[in-house]
C-alpha cells in the first residue's frame, strides 16, 4: 500500500498560482529563474542563558515544538567583558527549515500564528537585505498554538528570516506577498 504524502498548502499555491504569475510579471524565459523560498531560519537570542542554564533547555523544547525540528544551541565566539559574556557560553537557539517543514511552518505562521498577534497591521517593507531576503521579528512565542501557556517561565522573542532565490528586493517582496505574508500599507 502506497503512502499518500499531502503537499503543504503554500507549496501547492506556489506551484499552481504564484509561479506562472511571477513568470509573466517579470518576463522570465525559464521557470528556474522564478524566485522561490529557499529556507527559513528561526533565531532566538537568549540573554538570560548565562545566569540560568535551564532556560535554554526550556526554550529549546518550545522552539522544537514550534518548528518541528530540534534547535541548534549557538554559543559566543569570543568573550565580551561589557556584556559579562565568556567564549563558548550559550547565547541563543537557531533552526534552519528547508523543503516540506519550511512550507508547513510558513503555513502555520501565516494562517494560525499571525492572526493571534495583538494590534497587527502588517510587517514593514524596510526589512529586506538588498539580496532578496526578508527578516521579521516576533515579540512572543505564545502566538504559536504548540506552546503551552501554563508552562512558560519567560516570554521570548524570535527573528524569522525568509531566504529566497530572488535577485532583487522587489522580486522577493512580490513573492512573499503572493504567498500570503502581510506587509503594512504605506501611509
Amino acid at each position: 500500500m502506497a503512502q499518500v504524502i499531502e503537499i503543504p498548502l503554500s507549496l501547492r499555491k506556489y506551484r499552481e498560482e504564484i509561479l506562472p504569475a511571477l513568470k509573466e510579471e517579470f518576463g522570465y524565459a525559464n521557470i528556474m529563474q522564478v524566485p522561490r523560498l529557499d529556507k527559513i531560519v528561526v533565531n532566538m537570542g537568549v540573554k538570560d542563558a548565562k545566569t540560568d542554564v535551564k532556560i535554554i533547555e526550556l526554550l529549546a523544547s518550545e522552539l522544537g515544538a514550534i518548528t518541528g525540528q530540534k534547535p541548534l544551541v549557538t554559543s559566543a565566539k569570543k568573550s565580551i567583558a561589557g556584556f559579562k559574556l565568556r567564549q563558548g557560553q550559550s547565547v541563543g537557539l537557531k533552526v534552519t527549515l528547508r523543503r516540506r517543514r519550511m512550507y508547513e511552518f510558513f503555513d502555520r505562521l501565516i494562517h494560525v500564528a499571525m492572526p493571534r498577534i495583538r494590534d497587527f497591521r502588517g510587517y514593514s517593507e524596510k526589512s529586506f537585505d538588498g539580496r532578496g531576503n526578508y527578516t521579521l521579528g516576533l515579540q512572543e512565542q505564545i502566538i504559536f498554538p504548540e506552546v503551552e501557556f501554563d508552562k512558560i517561565k519567560k516570554t521570548q522573542g524570535m527573528d524569522i528570516t525568509f531566504v529566497t532565490t530572488a535577485q532583487t528586493d522587489e522580486e522577493a517582496k512580490k513573492l512573499l506577498s503572493l504567498m500570503g505574508l502581510p506587509f503594512a500599507k504605506k501611509q
